[in-house]
């Protein structure tokens, strides 16, 4: 039972950090493109109303993607919750060893409570 418990764990960890990933490549791709526009119009010597809705278009979708990150997180901080719940405790499935912020635990305790 505890095998299926962390085998589901891994693959829920595993999608859970692609989506974090392509959450921020998302945020960054539109990023790019808002700075690109504004560049390539400074460097057009164009008027600065042109463009203009298109620029708040991407910058709101880029605002989305930002709550759609919170989100996310806040999904990944109510996994952890989940993970004591059926008995994992705190472990690391690969990815980021920031959990001190989440457990307000000192790292090394959570080692020890990992081990």
């Amino acid at each position: 039972m505890m095998h299926h418990r962390r085998s589901g764990a891994i693959k829920i960890a595993n999608q859970l950090f692609s989506t974090e990933n392509a959450i921020d490549a998302a945020i960054t791709h539109g990023a790019e493109l808002a700075a690109i526009m504004l560049s390539v119009r400074q460097d057009a010597n164009l008027s600065a109303v042109l463009g203009q809705d298109a620029l708040e278009a991407v910058l709101d979708a880029c605002s989305a993607l930002g709550k759609a990150r919170s989100r996310i997180v806040e999904g990944h901080k109510a996994l952890s919750v989940v993970q004591g719940e059926i008995g994992l405790g705190p472990m690391s499935f690969g990815g980021f060893v920031d959990k001190q912020a989440d457990t307000g635990l000192p790292l090394t305790a959570v080692a020890r409570l990992a081990a």
